[in-house]
């Protein structure tokens, strides 16, 4: 028998976004539903300690991020878990000389983020929302339709339930079928590359440094791991390379592929000793013309996808998020409709924007460091030297990499 319920806001996905939105909303008069396909688990985690025991998924959680990951209660079970401090960033193009290296104490602070497995987040999140008295979880519940009656939209899972909101979110990610079935239009396109994740352990320590080789093919990162059985020597990689080059690299064995990355990226940190399955998934710009219409809204991937190349995607959207949250409590202390289109397109004028140019300035450096002809890369050398001298525009973009 089909059930029909009520909710001031229905949340589709329980992904990062989905529960931090969910997070946020614990403490507000609000009755919320999250809705998600699969399962919304808030046991922690097991940890061990060699190569194949991280996830493969990590993201570079900015200060921004996580002063708001303070807010909403996650940060403590994170901080405690097993998270990496990065106190420098280093890049440098694999065409010249060009290089450049942001330290914390140019800004006056004890790092500039962290790295954290994309289980520790989700576990957090979702203690939260668990604990919370306003939130009913529908897990293992996909959604089969949507449809609206004026500004009140429903949602008819596959198991017959009927939730209708006053305030849709949509947070199922990159795919969105909300956005889709809510007629939200995009601007898209392929960057005919693949980004191959995987987890090492290295010969030499990581120095607590965020690393980035630009390669002709695309974007070589090696991100910091907390220590497992050899103290600052794991290393969370993510490889942007042209489709057919990525293929390649999939195709590898264990040995060479070892060798292979090691020498892509110059041996800074050594010898590869130890490499977990390999991971790889498309990459695409994607970008809806409008977040908002009357009773819905798209944060996170649902409403912009980037390229991972400076690891901002879930730092941008846990800005939608907290942006969302912050025009929902406005709107009830004026006793504002939350789902109203005023209300929204609040929403909407704080974030499209940011996240605009952060695509664009991605889109820019993949662009950039994808030329090779001899005048660009020359010119671009030269920038990074002239970047790397200039201490005020050196702050200026650690500032704005932690997300201030």
């Amino acid at each position: 028998m089909s059930r029909n319920r009520h909710y001031d806001i229905v949340i589709v996905g329980g992904g990062l976004a989905g529960l931090g939105m969910a997070a946020g909303l614990v403490d507000l008069p609000l009755r919320v539903a999250l809705v998600e396909a699969g399962s919304v688990t808030a046991e922690w985690p097991e940890l061990g300690d060699g190569v194949h025991d991280y996830d493969p998924r990590v993201s570079a959680i900015t200060a921004a991020s996580q002063r708001w990951l303070e807010q909403v209660g996650a940060w403590p079970a994170i901080a405690s878990s097993r998270i990496c401090h990065y106190t420098d960033m280093q890049v440098w193009d694999a065409e010249g000389t060009g290089e450049v290296h942001f330290e914390a104490g140019e800004v006056n602070v004890d790092n500039l983020g962290h790295i954290v497995e994309n289980r520790i987040l989700l576990a957090a999140l979702a203690d939260q929302v668990h604990n919370a008295t306003n939130v009913r979880v529908f897990e293992n519940s996909p959604v089969g339709s949507l449809s609206y009656a004026g500004a009140v939209a429903t949602l008819v899972l596959e198991n017959g339930d009927r939730l209708e909101a006053d305030l849709l979110v949509a947070a199922d990610g990159a795919n969105s079928r909300v956005r889709q079935w809510a007629d939200f239009a995009t601007r898209e396109w392929s960057y005919k590359q693949q980004a191959l994740v995987t987890t090492v352990k290295m010969s030499a320590s990581h120095e607590y440094t965020a690393w980035q080789r630009f390669l002709p093919t695309g974007p070589l990162a090696f991100l910091p791991l907390a220590a497992g059985d050899a103290p600052d020597r794991y290393c969370s990689i993510v490889w942007s390379a042209d489709t057919d080059y990525a293929a390649q690299l999939q195709a590898l064995d264990d040995d060479a592929f070892k060798i292979t990355l090691a020498e892509a990226f110059e041996g800074r940190l050594g010898a590869v000793e130890d490499v977990s399955r390999r991971f790889s998934f498309p990459l695409r710009q994607r970008h809806a013309i409008n977040y908002v219409k009357p009773g819905v809204a798209l944060v996170g991937d649902a409403a912009h996808s980037i390229h991972p190349l400076a690891g901002q995607g879930i730092n941008l959207g846990f800005k939608d998020v907290a942006a969302l949250q912050d025009e929902i409590r406005r709107a009830l202390s004026r006793e504002e409709a939350i789902g109203s289109l005023t209300v929204l397109q609040r929403y909407q004028r704080r974030r499209k924007g940011d996240n605009l140019a952060a695509m664009a300035a991605m889109d820019g450096f993949k662009r950039l460091f994808g030329e090779t002809a001899l005048p660009v890369r020359w010119l671009r050398n030269t920038g990074m030297k002239l970047v790397n001298q200039a201490a005020p525009l050196k702050r200026q973009l650690i500032r704005k990499a932690m997300g201030f």
